[in-house]
Protein backbone atom coordinates (compact mmCIF):
# COMPACT_ATOMS: atom_id res chain seq x y z
CA UNK A 1 0.00 0.00 0.00
CA UNK A 2 2.72 2.33 1.18
CA UNK A 3 4.55 1.47 -2.42
CA UNK A 4 1.10 2.47 -4.50
CA UNK A 5 0.04 5.76 -2.22
CA UNK A 6 3.72 6.89 -3.11
CA UNK A 7 3.63 6.17 -6.57
CA UNK A 8 0.46 7.45 -7.00
CA UNK A 9 1.41 10.93 -5.30
CA UNK A 10 4.48 11.00 -7.64
CA UNK A 11 2.09 11.00 -10.38
CA UNK A 12 0.43 14.02 -8.95
CA UNK A 13 3.44 15.75 -8.23
CA UNK A 14 5.07 15.14 -11.35
CA UNK A 15 2.00 16.84 -13.30
CA UNK A 16 1.96 19.99 -10.95
CA UNK A 17 5.70 20.30 -11.62
CA UNK A 18 6.14 20.06 -14.69
CA UNK A 19 2.86 21.91 -16.41
CA UNK A 20 1.60 24.03 -13.08
CA UNK A 21 1.54 27.59 -14.59
CA UNK A 22 -1.05 28.71 -11.68
CA UNK A 23 -0.44 26.40 -8.71
CA UNK A 24 0.62 28.47 -5.51
CA UNK A 25 3.85 27.77 -4.83
CA UNK A 26 3.20 26.42 -1.67
CA UNK A 27 1.43 23.71 -3.09
CA UNK A 28 4.75 23.10 -4.63
CA UNK A 29 6.58 23.19 -1.58
CA UNK A 30 7.01 20.01 -0.68
CA UNK A 31 8.83 18.28 -3.77
CA UNK A 32 12.22 18.13 -2.14
CA UNK A 33 11.51 16.35 0.65
CA UNK A 34 9.46 14.04 -1.11
CA UNK A 35 12.48 13.17 -3.59
CA UNK A 36 14.59 12.87 -0.32
CA UNK A 37 12.22 10.79 1.50
CA UNK A 38 11.80 8.71 -2.12
CA UNK A 39 13.38 5.29 -2.58
CA UNK A 40 16.60 5.65 -3.95
CA UNK A 41 14.71 2.86 -6.84
CA UNK A 42 12.96 6.04 -7.55
CA UNK A 43 16.09 8.52 -7.61
CA UNK A 44 17.83 5.96 -10.08
CA UNK A 45 14.93 4.68 -12.28
CA UNK A 46 14.42 1.45 -12.78
CA UNK A 47 16.92 0.41 -15.72
CA UNK A 48 19.60 -1.06 -13.18
CA UNK A 49 21.53 -4.39 -14.59
CA UNK A 50 24.12 -5.95 -13.99
CA UNK A 51 26.03 -6.53 -17.69
CA UNK A 52 29.62 -7.25 -18.76
CA UNK A 53 31.18 -6.23 -22.95
CA UNK A 54 34.26 -8.19 -23.35
CA UNK A 55 36.26 -8.18 -27.31
CA UNK A 56 34.59 -5.26 -28.29
CA UNK A 57 36.76 -1.96 -30.02
CA UNK A 58 34.98 0.50 -26.74
CA UNK A 59 35.74 3.98 -27.36
CA UNK A 60 35.34 5.28 -23.54
CA UNK A 61 35.57 9.01 -24.93
CA UNK A 62 36.90 10.15 -21.75
CA UNK A 63 39.39 12.90 -20.86
CA UNK A 64 42.18 11.36 -23.03
CA UNK A 65 39.73 9.17 -25.13
CA UNK A 66 41.08 5.72 -23.70
CA UNK A 67 39.99 2.83 -25.63
CA UNK A 68 38.92 -0.49 -24.07
CA UNK A 69 37.83 -4.24 -24.51
CA UNK A 70 35.91 -4.68 -21.68
CA UNK A 71 33.59 -3.17 -19.47
CA UNK A 72 31.44 -3.78 -16.30
CA UNK A 73 28.23 -2.37 -15.34
CA UNK A 74 26.67 -3.20 -12.02
CA UNK A 75 23.25 -2.09 -10.42
CA UNK A 76 23.31 0.27 -13.73
CA UNK A 77 27.05 1.77 -13.10
CA UNK A 78 30.17 1.43 -14.96
CA UNK A 79 32.60 -0.38 -12.06
CA UNK A 80 35.24 -1.48 -14.46
CA UNK A 81 36.84 -0.58 -17.96
CA UNK A 82 39.82 -2.18 -19.15
CA UNK A 83 41.06 -5.38 -21.05
CA UNK A 84 40.81 -8.07 -18.76
CA UNK A 85 36.89 -9.99 -18.59
CA UNK A 86 38.51 -11.95 -15.14
CA UNK A 87 39.01 -8.71 -13.76
CA UNK A 88 35.52 -7.34 -14.50
CA UNK A 89 34.07 -10.32 -13.06
CA UNK A 90 35.65 -9.55 -9.76
CA UNK A 91 33.24 -6.19 -9.40
CA UNK A 92 30.31 -8.48 -8.85
CA UNK A 93 28.85 -10.50 -6.18
CA UNK A 94 26.95 -12.61 -8.07
CA UNK A 95 27.86 -13.49 -12.18
CA UNK A 96 26.36 -10.94 -14.37
CA UNK A 97 25.13 -11.20 -17.87
CA UNK A 98 28.44 -11.88 -20.05
CA UNK A 99 27.98 -10.68 -23.85
CA UNK A 100 30.79 -11.12 -26.77
CA UNK A 101 30.74 -8.07 -28.68
CA UNK A 102 32.70 -9.96 -31.38
CA UNK A 103 35.05 -7.07 -32.39
CA UNK A 104 32.40 -4.62 -33.05
CA UNK A 105 32.89 -0.84 -32.42
CA UNK A 106 31.28 0.53 -29.25
CA UNK A 107 31.03 3.97 -27.78
CA UNK A 108 29.03 5.73 -25.22
CA UNK A 109 25.40 6.44 -25.93
CA UNK A 110 24.82 9.20 -27.72
CA UNK A 111 23.41 12.03 -26.08
CA UNK A 112 21.01 14.69 -28.41
CA UNK A 113 21.30 18.38 -27.01
CA UNK A 114 18.80 19.59 -28.86
CA UNK A 115 15.43 17.82 -30.18
CA UNK A 116 11.75 17.57 -29.75
CA UNK A 117 11.09 13.74 -29.36
CA UNK A 118 7.68 14.44 -27.38
CA UNK A 119 6.37 16.05 -30.66
CA UNK A 120 7.23 12.51 -32.21
CA UNK A 121 5.41 10.77 -29.78
CA UNK A 122 2.33 12.41 -29.43
CA UNK A 123 2.35 12.28 -33.59
CA UNK A 124 -1.43 10.95 -35.03
CA UNK A 125 -1.12 7.65 -36.62
CA UNK A 126 1.47 5.16 -36.80
CA UNK A 127 4.33 7.43 -37.31
CA UNK A 128 6.84 5.48 -39.22
CA UNK A 129 10.38 7.74 -40.11
CA UNK A 130 11.61 7.98 -43.37
CA UNK A 131 14.46 9.72 -43.19
CA UNK A 132 16.16 6.26 -43.46
CA UNK A 133 14.86 5.37 -47.32
CA UNK A 134 16.64 6.94 -50.56
CA UNK A 135 13.85 5.87 -53.11
CA UNK A 136 10.29 5.79 -53.38
CA UNK A 137 10.48 2.11 -53.33
CA UNK A 138 12.41 2.43 -49.94
CA UNK A 139 9.50 4.12 -48.92
CA UNK A 140 7.32 1.21 -50.57
CA UNK A 141 9.31 -1.06 -48.60
CA UNK A 142 9.32 0.76 -45.24
CA UNK A 143 5.40 1.48 -45.60
CA UNK A 144 4.97 -2.25 -46.21
CA UNK A 145 6.52 -3.18 -43.07
CA UNK A 146 4.87 -1.35 -41.13
CA UNK A 147 1.66 -2.53 -42.76
CA UNK A 148 2.09 -5.71 -41.10
CA UNK A 149 2.18 -4.55 -37.44
CA UNK A 150 -0.76 -2.54 -37.56
CA UNK A 151 -4.31 -3.06 -37.81
CA UNK A 152 -5.77 -3.17 -41.00
CA UNK A 153 -7.85 0.51 -41.40
CA UNK A 154 -5.53 2.03 -39.09
CA UNK A 155 -3.64 5.07 -40.63
CA UNK A 156 0.46 5.16 -41.45
CA UNK A 157 2.11 8.33 -41.04
CA UNK A 158 5.04 10.05 -41.82
CA UNK A 159 5.20 13.96 -40.25
CA UNK A 160 7.95 15.84 -41.03
CA UNK A 161 11.80 14.56 -40.11
CA UNK A 162 12.50 14.01 -44.27
CA UNK A 163 12.64 15.69 -47.42
CA UNK A 164 12.13 14.45 -51.05
CA UNK A 165 15.72 15.76 -52.12
CA UNK A 166 16.98 12.68 -50.26
CA UNK A 167 14.79 10.15 -52.88
CA UNK A 168 16.07 9.36 -56.11
CA UNK A 169 12.32 10.99 -57.81
CA UNK A 170 13.16 14.54 -55.71
CA UNK A 171 8.92 14.17 -54.98
CA UNK A 172 6.89 12.42 -52.50
CA UNK A 173 5.12 8.58 -53.48
CA UNK A 174 1.88 9.29 -55.11
CA UNK A 175 -1.46 7.66 -54.39
CA UNK A 176 -0.97 4.84 -56.82
CA UNK A 177 2.17 4.06 -54.84
CA UNK A 178 0.87 4.31 -51.67
CA UNK A 179 -1.67 2.31 -52.52
CA UNK A 180 0.67 -0.47 -53.87
CA UNK A 181 2.86 -0.67 -50.24
CA UNK A 182 -0.37 0.03 -47.77
CA UNK A 183 -3.57 -1.41 -49.82
CA UNK A 184 -5.33 -2.05 -46.34
CA UNK A 185 -4.22 0.84 -44.92
CA UNK A 186 -4.85 4.64 -44.92
CA UNK A 187 -1.56 6.49 -45.03
CA UNK A 188 -0.42 10.31 -45.20
CA UNK A 189 3.05 11.55 -45.44
CA UNK A 190 3.93 15.00 -44.80
CA UNK A 191 7.44 17.08 -44.74
CA UNK A 192 8.79 20.04 -42.73
CA UNK A 193 6.24 22.22 -40.88
CA UNK A 194 3.67 22.29 -43.22
CA UNK A 195 3.72 19.89 -46.32
CA UNK A 196 3.28 19.35 -48.74
CA UNK A 197 1.72 15.96 -48.36
CA UNK A 198 0.35 12.62 -50.35
CA UNK A 199 -1.87 10.47 -49.14
CA UNK A 200 -3.59 7.47 -50.56
CA UNK A 201 -7.02 5.85 -51.73
CA UNK A 202 -8.16 4.92 -48.31
CA UNK A 203 -6.72 8.10 -46.86
CA UNK A 204 -8.18 10.46 -49.01
CA UNK A 205 -11.63 8.92 -48.89
CA UNK A 206 -11.26 9.97 -45.15
CA UNK A 207 -9.90 13.31 -45.73
CA UNK A 208 -12.96 13.95 -48.17
CA UNK A 209 -15.44 12.92 -45.89
CA UNK A 210 -14.59 15.42 -43.60
CA UNK A 211 -17.29 18.64 -42.80
CA UNK A 212 -14.48 20.49 -44.61
CA UNK A 213 -11.87 18.63 -46.39
CA UNK A 214 -8.62 19.61 -47.55
CA UNK A 215 -8.34 19.74 -51.30
CA UNK A 216 -6.66 16.47 -52.45
CA UNK A 217 -5.56 16.02 -56.38
CA UNK A 218 -5.99 12.90 -58.69
CA UNK A 219 -2.50 11.97 -57.40
CA UNK A 220 -2.93 12.34 -53.98
CA UNK A 221 -1.02 15.65 -53.82
CA UNK A 222 -1.75 17.73 -50.59
CA UNK A 223 -0.44 21.41 -51.45
CA UNK A 224 1.15 22.89 -48.17
CA UNK A 225 -0.47 25.49 -45.47
CA UNK A 226 -3.97 25.09 -44.81
CA UNK A 227 -4.89 22.14 -46.73
CA UNK A 228 -2.12 20.40 -44.89
CA UNK A 229 -3.27 21.41 -41.96
CA UNK A 230 -6.86 20.40 -41.84
CA UNK A 231 -5.90 16.66 -42.68
CA UNK A 232 -3.28 17.07 -40.01
CA UNK A 233 -6.18 18.63 -37.73
CA UNK A 234 -8.47 15.86 -38.61
CA UNK A 235 -5.82 13.41 -37.78
CA UNK A 236 -4.91 14.65 -34.37
CA UNK A 237 -8.24 14.90 -33.47
CA UNK A 238 -8.47 10.93 -33.43
CA UNK A 239 -5.84 10.58 -31.05
CA UNK A 240 -6.49 8.66 -27.50
CA UNK A 241 -4.71 9.27 -24.51
CA UNK A 242 -3.50 5.53 -25.25
CA UNK A 243 -2.70 6.53 -28.71
CA UNK A 244 -0.16 8.76 -27.42
CA UNK A 245 1.46 6.36 -25.10
CA UNK A 246 2.10 3.67 -27.68
CA UNK A 247 3.76 6.80 -29.67
CA UNK A 248 5.84 7.19 -27.11
CA UNK A 249 7.13 3.74 -27.33
CA UNK A 250 7.57 3.91 -30.49
CA UNK A 251 9.36 6.87 -30.24
CA UNK A 252 11.58 5.83 -27.08
CA UNK A 253 12.17 2.40 -29.65
CA UNK A 254 13.34 3.87 -32.60
CA UNK A 255 15.59 6.22 -30.81
CA UNK A 256 17.73 3.59 -29.17
CA UNK A 257 17.96 1.43 -32.43
CA UNK A 258 19.63 4.40 -33.70
CA UNK A 259 22.03 4.52 -30.30
CA UNK A 260 20.73 7.89 -28.60
CA UNK A 261 19.81 7.14 -25.36
CA UNK A 262 19.43 10.80 -23.72
CA UNK A 263 17.74 13.68 -25.06
CA UNK A 264 16.72 17.62 -24.34
CA UNK A 265 13.24 17.86 -25.81
CA UNK A 266 13.09 21.67 -26.72
CA UNK A 267 9.04 21.61 -26.99
CA UNK A 268 6.97 23.00 -29.37
CA UNK A 269 4.89 26.08 -30.69
CA UNK A 270 1.45 26.15 -28.61
CA UNK A 271 -1.00 24.16 -30.83
CA UNK A 272 -4.45 26.79 -31.69
CA UNK A 273 -6.74 23.64 -32.74
CA UNK A 274 -7.24 24.77 -36.24
CA UNK A 275 -5.51 24.28 -40.00
CA UNK A 276 -2.88 26.49 -38.91
CA UNK A 277 -0.87 24.25 -36.66
CA UNK A 278 1.89 22.36 -38.28
CA UNK A 279 3.92 19.56 -37.07
CA UNK A 280 5.48 21.59 -34.01
CA UNK A 281 2.25 22.57 -32.74
CA UNK A 282 1.14 20.62 -29.86
CA UNK A 283 -0.76 21.22 -26.28
CA UNK A 284 2.26 22.64 -24.30
CA UNK A 285 0.93 21.80 -20.80
CA UNK A 286 -0.54 18.12 -21.63
CA UNK A 287 1.81 16.77 -24.38
CA UNK A 288 4.17 15.60 -21.58
CA UNK A 289 1.87 13.32 -19.79
CA UNK A 290 1.97 10.49 -22.05
CA UNK A 291 5.21 10.39 -21.27
CA UNK A 292 5.31 10.76 -17.64
CA UNK A 293 2.75 7.75 -17.68
CA UNK A 294 5.15 5.62 -19.19
CA UNK A 295 7.93 6.73 -17.06
CA UNK A 296 6.01 6.27 -14.01
CA UNK A 297 4.93 2.48 -15.55
CA UNK A 298 8.71 2.11 -15.67
CA UNK A 299 8.53 1.17 -19.31
CA UNK A 300 10.61 4.42 -20.61
CA UNK A 301 13.94 3.31 -22.16
CA UNK A 302 16.17 6.32 -22.86
CA UNK A 303 16.58 9.36 -20.48
CA UNK A 304 14.57 12.49 -21.12
CA UNK A 305 15.67 16.06 -20.18
CA UNK A 306 12.30 18.38 -20.71
CA UNK A 307 13.10 22.26 -21.55
CA UNK A 308 9.84 24.35 -21.32
CA UNK A 309 9.11 26.33 -24.36
CA UNK A 310 7.33 30.02 -24.27
CA UNK A 311 5.61 32.41 -26.78
CA UNK A 312 5.22 35.32 -24.68
CA UNK A 313 4.01 38.49 -26.73
CA UNK A 314 3.45 40.78 -24.18
CA UNK A 315 5.59 42.72 -21.14
CA UNK A 316 4.15 40.87 -18.66
CA UNK A 317 5.49 37.49 -19.98
CA UNK A 318 3.29 35.61 -17.97
CA UNK A 319 3.97 31.94 -18.55
CA UNK A 320 7.20 32.59 -18.09
CA UNK A 321 6.65 34.45 -14.64
CA UNK A 322 4.73 32.09 -13.59
CA UNK A 323 6.95 29.10 -15.01
CA UNK A 324 9.39 30.32 -12.61
CA UNK A 325 7.21 30.73 -9.35
CA UNK A 326 5.73 26.68 -9.41
CA UNK A 327 8.63 24.70 -11.70
CA UNK A 328 11.59 22.91 -10.24
CA UNK A 329 14.40 23.53 -12.23
CA UNK A 330 16.52 20.03 -13.32
CA UNK A 331 13.75 17.71 -10.75
CA UNK A 332 13.22 14.61 -11.32
CA UNK A 333 15.53 10.95 -11.75
CA UNK A 334 18.28 9.88 -13.73
CA UNK A 335 15.69 8.79 -16.28
CA UNK A 336 13.30 11.59 -16.88
CA UNK A 337 14.02 15.27 -15.68
CA UNK A 338 13.17 18.95 -15.92
CA UNK A 339 15.83 21.60 -17.34
CA UNK A 340 15.37 25.09 -18.52
CA UNK A 341 13.64 27.46 -20.62
CA UNK A 342 13.96 27.42 -24.25
CA UNK A 343 14.02 27.02 -27.46
CA UNK A 344 11.78 30.17 -26.93
CA UNK A 345 11.17 32.03 -24.43
CA UNK A 346 9.16 35.22 -25.99
CA UNK A 347 7.72 35.30 -30.27
CA UNK A 348 9.99 38.37 -30.47
CA UNK A 349 12.60 35.66 -30.18
CA UNK A 350 15.79 37.39 -31.74
CA UNK A 351 15.28 39.98 -28.69
CA UNK A 352 12.92 43.35 -28.01
CA UNK A 353 11.47 44.47 -24.88
CA UNK A 354 9.46 41.39 -24.19
CA UNK A 355 12.57 39.25 -24.31
CA UNK A 356 14.51 41.37 -22.35
CA UNK A 357 12.31 40.98 -19.83
CA UNK A 358 11.37 37.39 -19.80
CA UNK A 359 15.23 37.21 -20.02
CA UNK A 360 15.84 38.97 -17.13
CA UNK A 361 13.47 37.49 -15.43
CA UNK A 362 14.82 34.26 -16.06
CA UNK A 363 18.48 35.18 -15.39
CA UNK A 364 17.49 36.50 -11.50
CA UNK A 365 15.64 33.26 -10.79
CA UNK A 366 19.17 31.57 -11.77
CA UNK A 367 17.48 29.56 -14.70
CA UNK A 368 18.77 28.20 -17.78
CA UNK A 369 17.40 29.68 -20.77
CA UNK A 370 17.85 28.45 -24.78
CA UNK A 371 17.13 30.35 -27.99
CA UNK A 372 17.19 29.71 -31.50
CA UNK A 373 19.38 31.49 -34.65
CA UNK A 374 19.07 30.83 -38.00
CA UNK A 375 19.83 34.25 -39.67
CA UNK A 376 23.06 36.47 -39.82
CA UNK A 377 21.77 39.19 -37.20
CA UNK A 378 19.60 37.19 -34.75
CA UNK A 379 22.24 35.85 -32.44
CA UNK A 380 23.84 39.54 -32.80
CA UNK A 381 20.63 41.06 -30.54
CA UNK A 382 20.49 37.76 -28.59
CA UNK A 383 23.71 38.23 -27.38
CA UNK A 384 23.46 41.57 -26.75
CA UNK A 385 20.56 40.80 -24.41
CA UNK A 386 22.32 38.33 -22.70
CA UNK A 387 25.37 40.82 -21.90
CA UNK A 388 23.32 43.70 -20.67
CA UNK A 389 21.22 41.55 -18.60
CA UNK A 390 24.44 40.02 -16.73
CA UNK A 391 26.04 43.33 -16.42
CA UNK A 392 22.89 43.04 -13.49
CA UNK A 393 22.17 39.56 -12.49
CA UNK A 394 25.41 37.35 -13.62
CA UNK A 395 24.72 34.54 -16.14
CA UNK A 396 27.93 33.32 -16.11
CA UNK A 397 27.35 30.04 -14.37
CA UNK A 398 23.64 29.16 -15.96
CA UNK A 399 24.64 28.35 -19.09
CA UNK A 400 22.80 29.92 -21.87
CA UNK A 401 22.53 28.31 -25.05
CA UNK A 402 22.18 29.92 -28.28
CA UNK A 403 21.10 27.08 -30.42
CA UNK A 404 21.50 26.02 -34.36
CA UNK A 405 23.71 29.67 -35.00
CA UNK A 406 24.26 28.83 -38.86
CA UNK A 407 25.80 31.98 -39.68
CA UNK A 408 27.39 33.09 -36.12
CA UNK A 409 30.77 35.22 -36.32
CA UNK A 410 34.01 34.85 -34.35
CA UNK A 411 33.48 38.02 -32.78
CA UNK A 412 29.79 36.53 -31.22
CA UNK A 413 31.25 33.65 -30.04
CA UNK A 414 34.00 35.32 -28.13
CA UNK A 415 31.06 37.23 -26.70
CA UNK A 416 29.27 34.63 -25.81
CA UNK A 417 31.97 32.60 -24.45
CA UNK A 418 32.97 35.76 -22.11
CA UNK A 419 29.53 35.29 -20.29
CA UNK A 420 29.44 32.23 -19.60
CA UNK A 421 27.24 30.80 -22.72
CA UNK A 422 27.89 28.11 -25.12
CA UNK A 423 25.84 26.60 -28.75
CA UNK A 424 24.90 23.82 -29.83
CA UNK A 425 25.10 22.70 -33.07
CA UNK A 426 22.71 20.76 -35.66
CA UNK A 427 23.10 19.33 -39.27
CA UNK A 428 19.51 20.63 -40.14
CA UNK A 429 20.82 22.04 -43.34
CA UNK A 430 21.56 18.52 -44.56
CA UNK A 431 18.05 17.47 -46.29
CA UNK A 432 17.16 21.43 -48.16
CA UNK A 433 20.06 23.74 -47.35
CA UNK A 434 22.15 25.20 -50.08
CA UNK A 435 25.98 26.77 -50.48
CA UNK A 436 28.43 27.34 -50.46
CA UNK A 437 28.22 27.86 -46.85
CA UNK A 438 25.08 26.87 -45.11
CA UNK A 439 26.35 26.66 -41.39
CA UNK A 440 26.92 26.12 -39.05
CA UNK A 441 30.87 27.06 -39.35
CA UNK A 442 31.49 23.90 -36.92
CA UNK A 443 35.71 24.30 -37.65
CA UNK A 444 35.34 27.87 -36.20
CA UNK A 445 33.18 26.94 -33.97
CA UNK A 446 35.57 24.53 -31.99
CA UNK A 447 38.46 26.54 -32.45
CA UNK A 448 36.99 29.15 -30.54
CA UNK A 449 36.79 26.96 -27.51
CA UNK A 450 33.37 27.82 -26.40
CA UNK A 451 30.89 25.02 -25.08
CA UNK A 452 29.39 23.38 -28.34
CA UNK A 453 27.44 19.95 -28.46
CA UNK A 454 25.14 19.00 -31.59
CA UNK A 455 21.16 18.20 -31.24
CA UNK A 456 19.52 16.84 -34.19
CA UNK A 457 16.71 19.41 -34.02
CA UNK A 458 14.77 16.48 -34.95
CA UNK A 459 11.56 15.72 -36.51
CA UNK A 460 10.33 18.70 -38.13
CA UNK A 461 12.60 19.87 -40.80
CA UNK A 462 15.90 17.80 -39.68
CA UNK A 463 16.34 13.99 -38.63
CA UNK A 464 16.63 12.43 -35.56
CA UNK A 465 19.56 9.58 -36.69
CA UNK A 466 22.67 10.93 -35.52
CA UNK A 467 24.58 9.68 -38.56
CA UNK A 468 22.96 11.82 -40.97
CA UNK A 469 24.26 14.89 -38.93
CA UNK A 470 27.93 12.96 -38.72
CA UNK A 471 27.71 12.70 -42.67
CA UNK A 472 26.71 16.18 -42.99
CA UNK A 473 29.21 17.46 -40.46
CA UNK A 474 32.48 16.23 -41.57
CA UNK A 475 31.15 16.28 -45.52
CA UNK A 476 29.51 19.30 -45.93
CA UNK A 477 27.25 17.66 -48.06
CA UNK A 478 23.41 17.87 -48.29
CA UNK A 479 20.99 15.09 -49.49
CA UNK A 480 21.65 16.13 -53.14
CA UNK A 481 24.89 15.36 -52.24
CA UNK A 482 26.03 18.66 -52.75
CA UNK A 483 29.01 20.32 -50.88
CA UNK A 484 27.18 23.37 -48.84
CA UNK A 485 29.27 24.26 -46.11
CA UNK A 486 32.82 24.61 -47.53
CA UNK A 487 36.11 24.34 -45.21
CA UNK A 488 33.76 23.97 -42.31
CA UNK A 489 34.26 19.83 -41.83
CA UNK A 490 34.90 18.63 -38.69
CA UNK A 491 36.60 14.91 -38.02
CA UNK A 492 34.74 11.76 -36.87
CA UNK A 493 36.26 11.87 -34.00
CA UNK A 494 35.22 15.61 -33.17
CA UNK A 495 32.08 15.01 -34.04
CA UNK A 496 31.43 11.76 -31.74
CA UNK A 497 33.02 13.78 -28.99
CA UNK A 498 30.09 16.43 -29.39
CA UNK A 499 27.64 13.88 -29.43
CA UNK A 500 29.04 12.21 -26.05
CA UNK A 501 31.40 14.28 -24.01
CA UNK A 502 30.84 17.95 -25.09
CA UNK A 503 27.50 17.47 -24.28
CA UNK A 504 27.55 16.73 -20.58
CA UNK A 505 28.02 20.39 -20.30
CA UNK A 506 23.93 21.12 -21.86
CA UNK A 507 23.08 18.37 -19.86
CA UNK A 508 24.98 19.52 -16.27
CA UNK A 509 23.93 19.43 -12.76
CA UNK A 510 24.69 15.54 -11.59
CA UNK A 511 23.85 14.55 -15.54
CA UNK A 512 27.07 16.02 -16.24
CA UNK A 513 28.83 13.49 -13.75
CA UNK A 514 26.98 10.26 -15.06
CA UNK A 515 26.10 10.48 -18.98
CA UNK A 516 28.38 11.26 -22.20
CA UNK A 517 31.58 9.16 -21.21
CA UNK A 518 32.10 5.61 -20.20
CA UNK A 519 34.09 5.64 -17.13
CA UNK A 520 34.27 3.83 -13.71
CA UNK A 521 30.99 5.59 -11.87
CA UNK A 522 29.01 6.85 -14.51
CA UNK A 523 25.76 5.21 -15.81
CA UNK A 524 26.36 2.22 -17.79
CA UNK A 525 24.64 3.53 -21.21
CA UNK A 526 26.12 1.72 -24.53
CA UNK A 527 26.00 1.16 -28.07
CA UNK A 528 27.14 -1.41 -30.40
CA UNK A 529 27.12 -0.62 -33.98
CA UNK A 530 26.88 -2.53 -37.34
CA UNK A 531 30.07 -1.26 -37.89
CA UNK A 532 33.14 1.00 -37.63
CA UNK A 533 32.64 4.85 -37.20
CA UNK A 534 35.79 5.70 -37.95
CA UNK A 535 36.30 3.12 -41.23
CA UNK A 536 33.44 3.22 -42.80
CA UNK A 537 33.47 4.92 -46.43
CA UNK A 538 31.74 8.66 -45.54
CA UNK A 539 28.35 7.30 -47.28
CA UNK A 540 28.32 4.37 -45.03
CA UNK A 541 28.15 7.16 -42.08
CA UNK A 542 24.25 7.21 -43.24
CA UNK A 543 23.97 3.76 -42.78
CA UNK A 544 25.10 3.16 -39.38
CA UNK A 545 22.95 1.96 -36.79
CA UNK A 546 23.13 -0.01 -33.32
CA UNK A 547 22.90 -4.16 -33.18
CA UNK A 548 22.81 -3.38 -29.29
CA UNK A 549 21.75 -0.75 -27.20
CA UNK A 550 22.12 -0.54 -23.47
CA UNK A 551 20.77 2.21 -20.96
CA UNK A 552 21.39 1.53 -17.21
CA UNK A 553 23.15 -1.43 -17.61
CA UNK A 554 19.61 -3.13 -19.19
CA UNK A 555 19.69 -4.06 -22.69
CA UNK A 556 16.93 -2.25 -24.65
CA UNK A 557 17.59 -2.86 -28.14
CA UNK A 558 19.18 -5.90 -29.57
CA UNK A 559 18.72 -6.83 -32.99
CA UNK A 560 20.27 -10.27 -32.91
CA UNK A 561 23.54 -9.37 -35.05
CA UNK A 562 25.51 -10.52 -31.62
CA UNK A 563 23.29 -14.04 -31.20
CA UNK A 564 24.67 -15.47 -34.30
Amino acid sequence: MAGLIQTSFMKLLSVLTLFSTCIPPRVLAIGPNVIQASSSRWASGPLRGDLILSNGKIHTMDEGEHMASVIGIKNGVIVYVGENQTEALSKFDDIPTILDLQGHTAIPGLIDCHNHIVLLGNRPGFHTPLENAYSVADVQETYRSRAGGVAQGSFITTIGGFHPNQFTEKRLPTLEELDQAAPDHPVFVSYSFAGPASTNSLGKAFFESLPEPPLIRDNGAISSGENNGKALLALRKQLTFEDRKRGVHDAMAYAVSLGVTTHIDQGGFPATGTPSDGAAHEDLYSMHLPWLSVYDEEASIIRLRINFLHMDDSLDVSTVKQRLLNTFKFFGNDMVRTGGIGEFATADYAGGPIFNEAARRIAEAGWRLEVHSLTNTDFQTQIQAFESINANASIVDLRWVVAHVPQITPEYLQRLKKIGGGVNLSGWQYLAGIGPQAGPPFKDILASGIPAGIGADGMQIAPLNPWIHAYYATTGKNALGQQINLGQHITRQELLHLYTRANQWFLGGVDEQLLGSLEVGRLGDIVVLNDDYFTVPDEGLKELRSILTVVGGSVVYNDGTLEA
